[in-house]
């Protein structure tokens, strides 16, 4: 297949499937590691040290939220210059935006590193959790602005025609953090963990690089950019749901980690942080597909084909609909053996973890049709809808019930927030799936 078309592709859910196949296993594949970070840290070091990484985790959310805006408002931005036949325009865009993530990253980390003590202490660490925190925190930022940039990268390949490649850099990157993470951990503790992360989203970053510096003829590649603030503003206008998204996760991670701390001390900390794990990584495949599916959402808007859009979407929701059951049906016999893994030395970690992992399993039925909703409008360039849909989703829907619920129903009620959340999310998400339906032809 010629380069021009590597994404005109057949929009049937097979022809569809296949190609967003390597970003829905990418998405898995880097779940499975943080569960291996996760697993080591909490079994080497112990589950304080996995409380202490859960607590410095929205720091990195908030870090990194910025880098996902851009990247994939830019990603909607530059698949819709392609589909018009304006590749170098796509290329100037997808290097620009490149560089201001990373300097925002330099910018960002230096902040984090500096106000360091009350950040964690602001974010629930006391004084045991702490030097642990403190640990992971400083060697995760030290690099964290190049791992934004395997972050961009990851999400350009699909864009470029080449998902495959996503896939395998992944896997690369995500292998050598295992290995190192067995390496290091008996070494150097918790920090060990962060240095094995940090080296892997370092190799990920550098094969980025190398691909779209020398890989002159395709559709994407590193040029000389001009600054363009416009491109910025709509980048950052198109993927605001993305950041929106990331940081009000990261918010409700906070409260949710400081309620737990009252509730069922450092033990519902670490019991959340192992669901929540369980959680991410069996829905990693919605927003897999989500991500796999929105370069060729743009590419068609661009060309203005609205068969080729009807077509993506009929596929999507089918897909959608069935990976859902699954998804659902697995969360059940797997919560218990993943619980396992993580504490088996802590019964109470294990029953607090297994039992949140059923009480929120029916969000998984919901939670696809919600991330979709918000990925297709972010790749429609229509960047308000998608964030209206993501604020709700995971802030005003996630923090109304963790501040209602667990005053009626303790931890449970922390655990319920989730199916709470997703089933007024989708309310939400249907409403617009319909009324923007003559906007943009999709259905």
């Amino acid at each position: 297949m010629e380069q021009g078309t590597r994404l005109d592709i057949a929009t049937d859910w097979r022809t569809v499937l296949r190609f967003s196949m390597p970003t829905i296993l990418s998405n898995v594949l880097m779940n499975i590691y943080t569960m291996v970070d996760q697993l080591f840290i909490s079994n080497l070091v112990g589950t304080d040290a996995l409380s202490a990484v859960s607590i410095f985790s929205p720091i990195i959310f908030l870090t990194m939220a910025i880098g996902i805006m851009v990247a994939t408002g830019g990603s909607a931005l530059a698949g819709k210059r392609l589909g018009e036949g304006r590749r170098r325009e796509a290329s100037d865009i997808f290097t620009f935006l490149l560089l201001v993530s990373t300097a925002a990253g330099i910018v960002l980390c230096g902040l984090a590193l500096l106000f360091r003590d009350p950040l964690l202490h602001a974010l629930g660490a006391d004084d045991v959790l702490y030097p642990l925190a403190e640990a992971y925190a400083v060697p995760y930022l030290s690099v964290l602005p190049v791992a934004m940039g395997g972050m961009y990268f990851s999400i350009f390949y699909a864009l470029a025609g080449y998902p495959q490649l996503g896939f395998a850099v992944s896997f690369i990157g995500g292998a050598l953090n295992m290995v190192l993470d067995w390496l290091l951990i008996p070494i150097m503790g918790v920090a060990g963990a962060a240095w094995a992360s940090s080296i892997g989203y370092i190799a990920q970053a550098v094969i980025g690089l190398l691909f779209f510096s020398l890989r002159r003829e395709g559709l994407l590649c590193i040029v000389r950019p001009h600054f363009n603030p416009g491109v910025l503003s709509k980048a950052c206008g198109n993927g605001m749901s993305e950041m929106v998204s990331t940081l009000s996760t990261s918010t409700v991670m906070i409260v949710m980690n400081i309620i737990l701390m009252r509730i069922a001390g450092s033990d519902g900390v670490a019991a959340a942080a192992i669901a929540l794990t369980a959680n991410v990584l069996l829905t990693s495949a919605f927003m897999g597909y989500s991500q796999g599916i929105a370069p060729l959402v743009s590419y068609n808007y661009g060309k203005a084909d609205e068969d080729a859009l009807k077509g993506l979407y009929r596929s999507a929701m089918r897909t959608i609909g069935v990976l859902s059951v699954i998804v659902f049906a697995l969360m059940f016999p797997l919560a218990r053996p993943i619980a396992l893994v993580f504490a088996k030395g802590s019964n109470a970690v294990v029953a607090l973890a297994v039992h949140g992992t059923w009480v929120f399993a029916p969000a998984a039925l919901l939670m696809g049709f919600n991330v979709f909703s918000s990925s297709l409008f972010t790749a429609l360039n229509d960047g308000r809808t998608s964030a209206i849909i993501s604020l709700c989703r995971t802030f005003v829907f996630m923090m109304l019930p963790i501040l209602i619920l667990p005053w009626f129903l303790g931890i449970d009620g922390v655990w319920l927030t989730l199916p709470v959340a997703e089933a007024l999310a989708r309310i939400l998400s249907q409403y617009f799936l319909r009324s923007k339906r003559s906007v943009y032809n999709y259905a």
